[in-house]
């Protein structure tokens, strides 16, 4: 029974941690984009670089950025939920053999 408990537990936190990392990385990537935005010169290249990422992020979403962004978020949740599967497995799989 506690082998299935620390399954389910890890995988509900790989869950978790693989659906947030890419809302993380993509709003700190916007965050860092919009202060780099402040320094004099810059404000082009930002706007050009935050436009690009929202147009990529839309190509995901059926036009919407933010749609988007739960896809990506949603596909890393599902392959990370996989990964951890596979490493379950594969440590019982060489805890018998050993």
């Amino acid at each position: 029974m506690t082998i299935l408990t620390n399954f389910l537990r890890s995988l509900v936190l790989t869950i978790i941690f693989s659906f947030v990392a890419p809302i993380f990385f993509v709003g700190g990537g916007l965050l860092f984009i919009s202060l780099i935005g402040h320094f004099p010169g810059l404000q082009e290249l930002t706007e050009a670089l935050a436009t690009q990422i929202m147009r990529f992020l839309a190509t995901f979403g059926s036009g919407t950025p933010l749609r988007g962004l739960f896809v990506i978020s949603l596909t890393c949740s599902f392959v990370g939920g996989l990964f951890d599967m596979f490493v379950c497995y594969r440590y019982q799989i060489l805890r018998i053999n050993s």
